[in-house]
């Protein structure tokens, strides 16, 4: 008997909050960021025919350099949530400020915060790309909000993920129950389900940093590098290093084989580089819900109280028993 594919959509109606009225928001809130997940995609197919390579001369709020595609899937993820009335705000890595959104003035329950396009210098050398969303439900409906009604803690998202484009395209979610993979299939336009209760190994032997910036790492990260790289058979080192310069992609290999991601402060980011709410939070929380951990290297990221919308942290991602060993380097002497 061939038992038929599960599509996004089916799949959350199936879950164990199915009769909830969560469980139709999911798939509303879902259902958009996959329609923005394809329209992406397809640009992307076809990015190097287009107008769509090479940068737009500008730089975001992050201080980065705007790329065209950047633009264009931030531009996606608002036109997709135009009209329908249950998100009311979308925040993004290339917008200072909330948007709001017009037509669930009144009526929308949730916040999605996204970054639109990860790993975007990789556009023009055809690497691999993502998308990171994060969905978070709003005191009060509608808008306007307080930016400090919108800054919530990590462990308060009611899901979170992330789309991967690579060879193939995917989803990947989680709403507290377990972790979820989709893929597209692209003649018929629908994701489906290919990974269900995705698990984490609770050590790998993979690790994914960007080693250019070793030198103006703390002595702890460094420690941790050079831990790693060192040959030892009975703790199965050294590990290998794999980076592609997008984090989406980094970490859905590690989430996928076992292992630890890392991107330290450093000099130049003493807060860390990455963003707290719409990249380590999701990313952790996904993590977590498949045995990981997400961690600052000091603290569980998921715990952290947001100070801005645009906050920066360090991340230390990946295998429980590998971030746990980071986090010993890491701990200032005084408490190890």
């Amino acid at each position: 008997m061939i038992v038929p594919p599960i599509s996004l959509s089916a799949h959350i109606l199936l879950q164990p909050f199915s009769q909830s009225e969560l469980a139709q928001d999911l798939a509303h809130c879902l259902n958009h960021i996959g329609l923005a997940g394809k329209l992406i995609a397809k640009e992307l197919r076809t990015a190097g025919l287009g107008p769509w390579l090479g940068s737009t001369g500008t730089t975001n709020i992050q201080g980065e350099e705007v790329q065209q595609l950047d633009q264009q899937a931030n531009n996606i993820f608002l036109q997709v949530f135009q009209g329908q009335r249950l998100v009311s705000v979308v925040v993004s890595e290339e917008m200072e400020k909330p948007r709001f959104i017009k037509g669930a003035e009144g009526t929308g329950r949730y916040a999605v915060f996204i970054d639109p396009l990860d790993g975007s210098s990789n556009v023009d050398v055809n690497g691999p790309l993502g998308s990171v969303f994060s969905i978070h439900r709003l005191a009060q409906p509608g808008y306007p909000q307080a930016e400090e009604d919108l800054r919530k803690k990590g462990h308060d998202q009611v899901a979170a993920g992330y789309l991967l484009f690579g060879p193939s395209v995917n989803l990947v979610y989680s709403a507290g129950k377990g972790v979820f993979q989709f893929t597209l299939d692209q003649e018929l336009g629908e994701f489906y389900l290919t990974m269900a209760q995705m698990t984490i190994p609770a050590r790998g032997r993979i690790y994914s940093a960007n080693e250019g910036n070793s030198r103006k790492w703390a002595q702890g990260a460094q420690d941790v590098l050079r831990y790693l790289q060192e040959p030892d058979t009975q703790t199965g080192r050294p590990y290998s290093g794999r980076y592609s310069g997008c984090l989406v992609a980094d970490v859905h290999r590690i989430l996928l084989k076992g292992g630890l991601y890392f991107y330290p402060a450093d000099v130049k980011n003493s807060n860390g580089k990455l963003r707290l709410m719409y990249e380590a939070a999701p990313l952790s929380f996904v993590v977590e819900q498949a045995g990981g951990m997400g961690s600052t290297g000091l603290q569980r990221i998921n715990d952290l109280v947001p100070q801005a919308l645009h906050d920066r942290v360090p991340l230390w991602i990946g295998s429980r028993d590998d971030v746990i060993l980071a986090e010993s380097y890491l701990r200032p002497k005084s408490q190890t």
